[in-house]
């Protein structure tokens, strides 16, 4: 069956590094179709389609395409609306009334999950059409997915910044904490690790959702990493929980903001990182501590992008518009680890992905729950990308003392 129409792609949650690579792919691949009558945008996720707010991508330059491609960030602006039945129903309201056959949403585990509602209102309605779940996010928690777009070039960034968080502390020994987002799943925050290049090098610590979080244990791993080395860099999720799964800023201070869906604000406050400085400070009496949160910075950052990141965001953009357009099916278009390093394409069922959060496999992480394995690394290290920097240090032997004798 050939359906004829247009096409409509929009972007969801928060942007990524590659997220335009997607749209992108799917866009130019669409254009090629004749039974495609047009290819619009919407302008700021699912909400630009509720207020019919399209741009005519039809009429962009193929030359224009490919130098947003590179860029960061969502351009098509984003949301972070969490549709429900009643707002998915408006949705396809419009999506039939512009005569779109083809809908290509980009985003995470949510927008899997309104691209399966809106999917079964076009069913109900007996109308002819194809929905397309396209990954991406940072996080990297999306099932079924051997890795996601957008966590490539997320955690090249870490990891970039951790080597030179080590490096500085390295210079001027001290207590080092930095917060790295990850509500659910600490793939992200576990990229620092790729920062150890010596054997004394930091991130020495490393915490995770997927372990609870204790805090006399925390001050005894400081505590241990300080005397061994006499510094300490520490790498911490934002999303670190208790063993009731309560989150860990929470038991630090009552003082907490929530979200328009009611979770607890984790990210831009700045306050776990401030809070685990100062416990440091006041149990270990070690005065040079300072933490930073990493927040928006890892999301979109220009400088830091990894090529196999955005390569595969491109594909399964293409890919989603050749099962929509070519097969005339649904789904969640997935990644597989075919070799090292290869990947293939997969449909998936739209249920499989909605709603669902992949965590940390038991082997990325050590026993004591404060590190990451070698099992880790050697999956994270192709994604990184090419030109990835490693540090490196002088190995000039020391000059005989003269005056200063050794005790």
């Amino acid at each position: 069956m050939i359906l004829e129409g247009k096409v409509v792609v929009a972007q969801g949650g928060g942007p990524t590094a590659v997220i335009n690579q997607s749209m992108v792919g799917v866009t130019l691949e669409s254009r090629k179709f004749p039974q495609v009558t047009r290819v619009y945008g919407a302008l700021g996720g699912v909400q630009g389609i509720i207020n019919e707010e399209f741009i005519d991508l039809t009429q962009e330059t193929t030359h224009n395409l490919e130098q947003v491609a590179d860029t960061p960030s969502s351009a098509l602006l984003s949301t972070r609306d969490k549709p429900d039945e009643a707002y998915c129903k408006e949705i396809f309201r419009v999506l039939k009334a512009h005569d779109v056959r083809y809908f290509f949403y980009i985003g995470g585990n949510d927008s899997a999950d309104t691209v399966r509602i809106v999917n079964e209102q076009a069913k109900t309605a007996d109308y002819e059409f194809r929905a397309i779940h396209i990954p991406k996010t940072i996080d990297n928690d999306l099932a079924l997915n051997d890795h996601t777009p957008g966590y490539g070039s997320a955690a090249r960034f870490v990891a970039s910044a951790f080597t030179g968080v080590n490096l500085d502390n390295r210079a001027l020994p001290g207590v080092y904490i930095g917060v790295v987002m990850g509500r659910h799943a600490g793939f992200l925050t576990a990229a620092s690790a790729l920062a150890q290049k010596y054997p004394d090098d930091g991130p020495h610590l490393i915490y995770v959702p997927e372990r609870p979080f204790h805090r006399d244990d925390f001050l005894r791993d400081v505590k241990d990493a300080y005397d061994k080395h006499g510094r300490c860099v520490v790498a911490v999720s934002e999303g670190i929980i208790d063993d009731k799964g309560v989150p860990i800023i929470t038991k630090l201070t009552s003082n907490v903001e929530k979200d328009a869906h009611g979770n607890v604000q984790l990210s831009g406050t700045g306050m776990l990182g401030d809070l685990l400085s100062d416990l440091v400070k006041d149990k270990l009496k070690i005065k040079r501590v300072r933490s930073d949160t990493f927040g928006y910075l890892q999301r979109s950052f220009i400088g830091c992008v990894s090529d196999v990141d955005q390569r595969e965001a491109r594909e399964v953009g293409e890919r989603a518009a050749h099962y929509a357009i070519w097969y005339n099916l649904d789904g969640s278009i997935s990644i597989q680890r075919t070799g090292y390093y290869s990947v293939n394409y997969k449909l998936e069922m739209l249920s499989d992905i909605a709603g669902k959060t992949r965590h940390m496999p038991a082997n990325f992480i050590n026993k004591a729950g404060n590190g990451i394995t070698d099992d880790f690394k050697f999956y994270l290290r192709p994604l990184l990308g090419s030109g990835f920097l490693a540090p490196h240090r002088l190995r000039a032997p020391k000059v005989d003392k003269l005056l200063i004798r050794k005790a």
